[in-house]
C-alpha cells in the first residue's frame, strides 16, 4: 500500500518539478521597449518634417500626393480641416496652393458632391508628412520608373 501511495506521489510531482525547471518566456521586442502595458510610453521626440513646399515625385501610381511643409499645430477634426484653408476649391488662387483632386467630392457610390466628401475629410489617412529620415526596417523598395528602367530579369529555369 504504501508503495503504491509513493509510486502515485512521484508520478504526481515528477511532472511538476519539470515545469519549475522551465526558463520564463523570453520578454518580446516590441516597440513599447521596457515599458509595461499599463503605463503610458513616452512619445519618441519629433523629427523635424521637410518644410521646403517642393511638390515630390510619386513613387508609384495611385500614390497620394506627400505634405511638403510642416502640419503640426493644424487642427483637424469633427469641427475644422485646417488643411482646406489653403487647399479648398475657393482658396488655391490666394493661396498658391493645390487644389485637392475632384476624387475627394466623390462619394463611396460615385457621385460628385458639391462640397469635400465626407469620407476624404481626414486628410492624414493618406497624406503624409516627409521627414529626411533612415528607414525603420531594410527594405529593397524601387519606384515605378527605376523598375521600367531595369534590363528585364532572366526567365527562370524550371527543373
Amino acid at each position: 500500500m504504501a508503495m503504491k501511495k509513493l509510486a502515485f506521489l512521484l508520478a504526481f510531482l515528477l511532472p511538476l518539478s519539470l515545469f519549475a525547471q522551465t526558463p520564463a518566456p523570453r520578454a518580446l521586442d516590441n516597440m513599447r521597449g521596457p515599458t509595461p502595458l499599463a503605463e503610458t510610453t513616452k512619445p519618441a521626440p519629433m523629427v523635424n518634417p521637410d518644410n521646403s513646399d517642393i511638390r515630390r515625385v510619386r513613387n508609384y501610381s495611385m500614390q497620394p500626393p506627400v505634405i511638403p511643409h510642416k502640419i503640426e499645430g493644424y487642427q483637424t477634426d469633427k469641427s475644422a480641416n485646417r488643411c482646406m484653408m489653403c487647399h479648398a476649391r475657393t482658396r488655391t488662387q490666394e493661396s498658391q496652393a493645390p487644389m485637392i483632386s475632384v476624387t475627394h467630392f466623390q462619394n463611396r457610390d460615385g457621385n460628385f458632391l458639391a462640397e469635400l466628401s465626407p469620407r476624404r475629410y481626414f486628410c492624414l489617412q493618406c497624406h503624409v508628412p516627409q521627414a529626411n529620415l533612415e528607414p525603420l526596417v531594410p527594405n529593397q523598395f524601387k519606384d515605378v520608373d527605376t523598375m521600367l528602367n531595369q534590363a528585364p530579369a532572366a526567365p527562370a529555369k524550371h527543373k
